[in-house]
């Protein structure tokens, strides 16, 4: 099976050198963090320390193209930063990475170690296909808020990935909505790498190839296919 997946030409207008590969993934093993996957988390912070050389996380160009296409959509960066970035700043903090899950300890390492917004998604709580679009305002967003369930409301404009039911993750890539999140139940999933000119294509290639390898070392047997970067 193939989610069926599609960017909008309001999205493909908005942001020309957008590229994302998709990770499946069946028959997959998750539970609590492990000490083999927090050790991926803390190599994944040396690795990117090693790659900013004392550069903040959004003096990297990659990052930098990221900051512009928010503020190009009317989302301020340095307050809702892209999944990479946040990621990237907490991995360089005195607290560090956290640690949620399996699934989720893998995909955040990817994403730290080659700065590249990585989100996971359980495929069978998914309704139907993925889109991105520029939402108009009305869609659902559902999300918990002082341990209660609230529908919030994107901005007219902003860029949001949405499935049938309502809107799965904000601003692109900086909030995601817990119906749809990787659980320790999770068994099926899709993975997202999303990444702007000037990231090479050859970049977004081998980061999607490394954590295909990660989930079959910590999945072995798991069901994967690595698709095309489109």
């Amino acid at each position: 099976m193939t989610l069926p997946l599609t960017v909008s030409d309001e999205v493909r207008a908005l942001a020309p050198g957008f590229t994302h590969l998709t990770v499946e993934a069946y028959g997959l093993v998750n539970g609590p963090s492990t000490d083999g996957t927090s050790e991926l988390l803390d190599d994944a912070a040396r690795r990117l320390a090693a790659r900013l050389a004392g550069r903040a996380p959004h003096e990297d160009p990659h990052m930098a193209a990221w900051r512009e296409v928010y503020t190009a959509f009317g989302s301020k960066p340095s307050r809702t930063r892209n999944s990479a970035e946040a990621l990237a700043k907490r991995a360089l903090s005195d607290a560090g990475l956290p640690r949620i899950n399996v699934l989720v300890d893998l995909y955040n390492a990817i994403s730290v170690a080659h700065l590249v917004p990585v989100g996971g998604e359980d495929l069978d709580r998914i309704q139907g296909g993925m889109r991105l679009v520029r939402a108009t305002g009305d869609e659902d967003f559902v999300t918990v808020t002082a341990g209660e369930e609230t529908v919030e409301h994107p901005d007219a404009g902003e860029v949001v990935w949405c499935d049938e039911r309502g809107v799965t993750c904000r601003r692109w890539n900086w909030r995601q909505g817990p119906r749809t999140r990787l659980t320790e139940e999770s068994t099926s999933a899709v993975f997202l790498l999303e990444s702007l000119t000037p990231m090479p294509v050859a970049d977004v290639e081998a980061a999607g190839a490394e954590l295909a390898e990660l989930l079959e070392k910590f999945s072995p047997g798991a069901r994967i296919t690595v698709q095309a970067p489109r």
